[in-house]
């Protein structure tokens, strides 16, 4: 799970999610995550459908909705601290399905390895409105003191943007994700390019 890591964000999004998902494929991302807080259930299973079919090479993830995931037969999901236990999950969904989680310390982040999380999403690394629930910053810091800690794979997450992507990955993110310095912009497809030069550059 290396490069930049894309998360759908309908709300900031100048194009959408389908056209956003399909420059992200087309730029060689390996993840692509479908988070969509304000869909009803058959929207959001609907627009996950499209979604699947235009990541047929690209690992699908869904954020926080097990039953989605299921039904549009994702590749994994992405949870929070405050969703469904892994250990649920997992009985849910299967041995060969991914599941990533969130975690903001040392010791959720040791604990989710323990469960036998596939990766661990840190988060927020800057200060962030892109989630208004993200919490407080942690900074670069709290990469390296995880990756000391776990072998799994991290994704940094929250405020990341072109000017300071450098110093995340130095840090030890194995990927990133950036919203809205790249579904608000123009073009997409350009900003996403940026970061998965830059890990070329690191890795």
């Amino acid at each position: 799970m290396k490069g930049y890591y894309f998360i759908t964000d309908s709300g900031l999004s100048r194009a959408g999610n389908i056209s956003d998902v399909r420059y992200a494929v087309d730029c060689g991302v390996e993840v692509v995550q479908y988070r969509n807080k304000n869909a009803e259930t058959r929207e959001m299973f609907e627009e996950a459908i499209r979604l699947r079919e235009i990541c047929e090479d690209t690992l699908f993830l869904i954020n926080d909705r097990i039953d989605i995931a299921l039904a549009a037969e994702a590749d994994g999901v992405h949870l929070g601290q405050s969703d469904m236990p892994i250990a649920l999950a997992r009985k849910l969904l299967g041995p060969e399905k991914i599941i990533g989680l969130t975690v903001h310390n040392i010791a959720e982040a040791q604990e989710a390895e323990r469960l036998e999380a596939d990766y661990l999403g840190v988060s927020p690394i800057f200060q962030t409105a892109t989630k208004s629930d993200a919490g407080k910053p942690a900074g670069i810091a709290l990469i390296e003191e995880i990756r000391r800690q776990v072998e799994i794979p991290l994704v940094a997450i929250g405020g990341i943007n072109h000017d300071n992507a450098a110093d995340v990955i130095k840090a030890g993110a194995d990927g990133l994700c950036a919203i809205s310095c790249v579904v608000a912009k123009e073009d997409v497809g350009m900003e996403i390019r940026m970061f998965q030069d830059l890990f070329k550059k690191f890795v």
